[in-house]
């Protein structure tokens, strides 16, 4: 039995790597941001060149209404009028449905996109998706794009409850803001 728990294991773990490597390649700092053409939770379209002149923070995370993912957004929502001051907008994205993304943006009070990528496409484009067959999420990456539609700044590694101020300390950086 031990065995068993053992082999399961490690085969989760083999999966969990193979899914990783399977995602797209990520786009480099200074490379244009792979275009999107998305719904939002309420059916509005949303393309990457709408947010042309502004700067975009492009978050993935794996589910909604996870203890997680529930944290991050929440912080963007809390932290959105200083974000808005500097420029950016905020689009959340996941591979979970219009309708889940709904309940979940209603729930938390969220005043921003949630991009439903159900497909993985925009995910892959970004590297961000994990494929484990008959199981897709993203991972917990954000992109920073500037005003002329490229990657400024990637964040392959988040802390959940302090993401938002950390976007908001590079935005001042990198627009020369106190």
């Amino acid at each position: 039995m031990k065995s068993l728990k053992l082999l399961v294991a490690s085969t989760f773990a083999c999966l969990i790597s193979l899914g990783g490597a399977l995602a797209g390649e990520l786009p480099k700092v200074g490379q244009p941001a792979p275009p999107f053409s998305l719904p939002d939770q309420n059916g509005k379209l949303h393309k990457l060149e709408d947010y042309s002149g502004k700067w975009v923070v492009l978050y993935f995370y794996p589910k909604n209404d996870t203890p997680g993912c529930t944290k991050e957004a929440c912080s963007f929502r809390d932290d959105l009028f200083q974000l808005e001051k500097l420029g950016a907008k905020v689009l959340g994205a996941s591979v979970d449905d219009t309708d889940s993304h709904a309940k979940f943006a209603k729930k938390y009070h969220l005043p921003f996109p949630l991009l439903v990528d159900s497909d993985g496409k925009l995910a892959e484009r970004y590297g961000a998706l994990t494929n484990l067959g008959l199981i897709k999420f993203a991972k917990r990456y954000t992109f920073l794009i500037d005003p002329h539609g490229n990657i400024a700044k990637t964040y392959l590694s988040v802390d959940t409850s302090r993401h938002s101020q950390e976007i908001i300390d590079d935005l001042k950086q990198l627009t020369r803001q106190p």
